[in-house]
């Protein structure tokens, strides 16, 4: 198997108002070659999007504040819906009685060694939230990030203007990533696996952007 260079990509704030498809070209230009993938960070693409709501917007209620405690936390960050305000954000996002309904199945089949029902039944929006008290720069503290829209046309738009298949990714610091959009070119199953040990970074490294590079 071919080796996989990896090359995180630093980059300035990203956020609402900036073109993803702009700062990924601009970024990465000067240390593209041709037969590059491209990453993307799903939460880089998600603000860049607008698609996010402040913690104080949030009308946290006693569901939200219940159903987080029961929460498997990941090793690494809390998790997809573990605190209050990420749960609420499920909650609005495809209703309580599915919540209600997806906790308390997984609750059931935790008891019997099965994990993964609760984002089984809500859907891949719900996994893909996002949002931290804490660990982020100040303009991404306590800010609820959905998941992004439109990942497949989006990476097109980005192999378009750069000439390098792209790929956009939700990956976490305890060996899982998705793909969540890519260009024609893409296996994601090659993306995902080349992207466990969460090469862009989970905290303040400012890596958003990055490259997988086959070697030889």
């Amino acid at each position: 198997m071919a080796e996989v260079e990896k090359i995180p990509v630093r980059t300035h704030v990203v956020g609402y108002g900036d073109s993803i498809v702009e700062v990924v070209d601009k970024y990465t230009a000067p240390v593209r070659k041709a037969g590059d993938t491209i990453l993307v960070t799903s939460k880089i693409v998600a603000l860049c999007q607008g698609r996010t709501v402040p913690f104080d917007d949030l009308r946290v209620g006693f569901w939200a504040r219940v159903l987080w405690r029961f929460v498997s936390k990941p090793p690494y960050g809390f998790g997809a819906v573990g605190i209050p305000e990420k749960m609420q954000a499920a909650i609005d996002l495809v209703g309580l009685p599915r919540v209600l309904w997806a906790a308390l199945l997984s609750a059931i089949t935790k008891l019997l060694g099965r994990r993964g029902v609760f984002y089984e039944i809500t859907g891949h929006g719900v996994a893909e939230i996002d949002g931290t008290r804490k660990q982020s720069f100040e303009p991404l503290i306590r800010l609820i990030v959905y998941g992004p829209a439109e990942g497949d046309a989006l990476a097109e738009a980005i192999k378009a203007r750069t000439g390098c298949e792209t790929a956009i990714i939700d990956a976490g610091d305890y060996g899982a990533c998705d793909c969540l959009g890519h260009s024609a070119g893409v296996e994601p199953g090659w993306v995902e696996g080349n992207c466990t040990d969460n090469p862009l970074g989970q905290q303040l490294e400012q890596t958003p952007v990055g490259l997988l590079r086959v070697k030889g």
